[in-house]
């Protein structure tokens, strides 16, 4: 009786296994692009100023700026500023 038992509950806990659901797939890398094409998991993000998908601390580097969230958007929502 006692296997029986067990080997009737072996049959209920792979048959459990076969009737769960696979995880969802991951993304594919780079498939998250924002309405302007930038990919923001590779670090980039639109500046309205450049007209252009940039990582934040390579503009900063290259214009001067603080290696700040901040400072990134400062630059990149006013058109005006100097490049």
């Amino acid at each position: 009786m006692k296997l029986q038992f067990s080997l009737a509950a072996c049959l209920i806990a792979c048959l459990e296994g076969c009737t769960t659901q696979p995880p969802p797939p991951a993304p594919a890398p780079g498939s998250d692009r924002d309405e302007h094409g930038c990919i923001a998991s590779a670090g980039y993000s639109w500046c309205t100023n450049t007209n252009h998908c940039e990582r934040p601390w390579e503009l900063a580097q290259k214009n001067g700026l603080d290696k700040s969230r901040e400072a990134f958007n400062e630059f990149c929502k006013n058109s005006s500023a100097k490049q």
